[in-house]
């Protein structure tokens, strides 16, 4: 080869190489995630539904006037009263005084009216009605103090432990509070639980009595995939607005309390809303009930067990990153029978890059009988000598 073209052939071979190192570099720089959006609002939070990981927050521990937000409470209670067969959707509630009398926002229903329990719900949910909450607690526990205790009950079991409620409407009261971190789990519980109902919340609007009122979230409309959930305002809580979304196999909550109009409440949700949409995404890592895999068992009937999770394990990650989600097997040796299905026998560890966001239990899927006396005899001679002395850790 001639000296000028082996030299254009070592220049040709350095543009290849260099093209090739560029795209290998190109190819390992990933999108950076963006600052999460700072808001006015006085608390808020996003959270991903399926694995309840919180993406952003602020304040959300701190107690809040939860305002109309309250009846979704109501209406969980009322959920669980109707799932019972302790009440029917047909069934008809006479209107008390008190909930006729009641002020703020209304569905206009009457002294003496028997209402449909459905149409107290829409008119509770959509419209907003304090009258229809007052009714509705009544017809559950006989008064509004009475369901007030209930709505406590339940909020403990939910583990909304700095909630207290002691009304179905959110009226002001010293002693009645929240935080968007419970309202959050709330409607988490209230999606999960009442499928079949979850979609009055979506309803754009209701009429009654000859007066259709529009749903007060008006997030129905402008948001992507919203379908629930309510508003709250009184003058001391500021404009709030408790919300979800589902879009491309993720759901969303957001929770936005004290901004200082509809406007900014409405706008704030929805940018917590579509940052969550575009930057993260939900992956279902495990399914639970499935075998992942076997372990080495000992002094058994069987020489190895087959081990899953309880329930689907769901991450939310930034999509940028979800070629860095694994998961890890952790048990320590030595695993020794006998053992009953559902027993834990160890630790499934799901990990983005090097660190581990979630932890789940994992359990024997089988049971599994004592081996006979010869036979544990032996493998107690080998864990004697350090056959079993290794944790053993499995990536998939």
């Amino acid at each position: 080869m001639k000296p000028s073209l082996r030299f254009s052939a070592l220049i040709l071979f350095g543009w290849l190489l260099c093209d090739s190192l560029s795209a290998q570099t190109a190819s390992r720089i990933k999108p950076p995630l963006p600052d999460p959006p700072r808001l006015s609002a006085s608390s808020y939070l996003l959270q991903d539904f399926n694995s309840a990981t919180v993406l952003v927050q602020h304040n959300a521990d701190a107690r809040v006037e939860p305002a109309s937000i309250t009846k979704v409470m109501t209406a969980y209670v009322v959920f669980h009263e109707l799932q019972a067969g302790k009440l029917a959707l047909d069934d008809l509630v006479t209107v008390s005084e008190k909930a006729w009398r009641k002020g703020g926002s209304k569905m206009f229903i009457e002294v003496g009216d028997k209402v449909l329990v459905e149409d107290l719900l829409r008119g509770m949910i959509v419209q907003s009605g304090n009258d229809a909450s007052i009714a509705l607690a009544e017809a559950v526990a006989g008064s509004e103090a009475a369901f007030a205790s209930v709505m406590n009950g339940y909020a403990a079991q939910l583990g909304m432990q700095d909630s207290h409620f002691v009304n179905a409407t959110g009226w002001p009261h010293e002693d009645h509070y929240t935080t968007a971190a419970d309202l959050a789990r709330l409607a988490r519980a209230m999606i999960q639980e009442f499928p079949d109902f979850y979609g009055y919340f979506a309803e754009r609007e209701f009429s009654y009595g000859g007066i259709e009122q529009p749903n007060r979230n008006r997030l129905l409309l402008l948001g992507p995939g919203v379908d629930g959930l309510k508003t709250g305002h009184t003058e001391a809580a500021g404009y709030c607005l408790l919300a979800s979304a589902e879009q491309d196999g993720m759901r969303l909550i957001s929770v936005v309390m004290g901004t200082e109009s509809e406007q900014q409440r409405n706008d704030q949700s929805l940018e917590l809303l579509v940052y969550g949409q575009r930057f993260f995404t939900s992956m279902l890592v495990q399914q639970g009930q499935e075998p992942i895999g076997q372990l080495r068992i000992w002094k058994g009937a069987q020489d190895t067990v087959a081990v899953q999770v309880s329930a689907d394990i769901h991450v939310a990650v930034p999509r940028s990153q979800v070629d860095d989600v694994r998961t890890v097997v952790r048990v320590q040796q030595p695993l020794l029978a006998p053992l009953a299905a559902g027993d834990e026998v160890g630790r499934l560890q799901v990990l983005l890059a090097d660190s581990v966001i979630a932890e789940y239990p994992l359990q024997a899927a089988d049971d599994v009988a004592p081996a006979g006396l010869m036979t544990r005899w032996w493998h107690g001679m080998r864990l004697w000598m350090g056959a079993g002395d290794a944790a053993t850790g499995a990536d998939d």
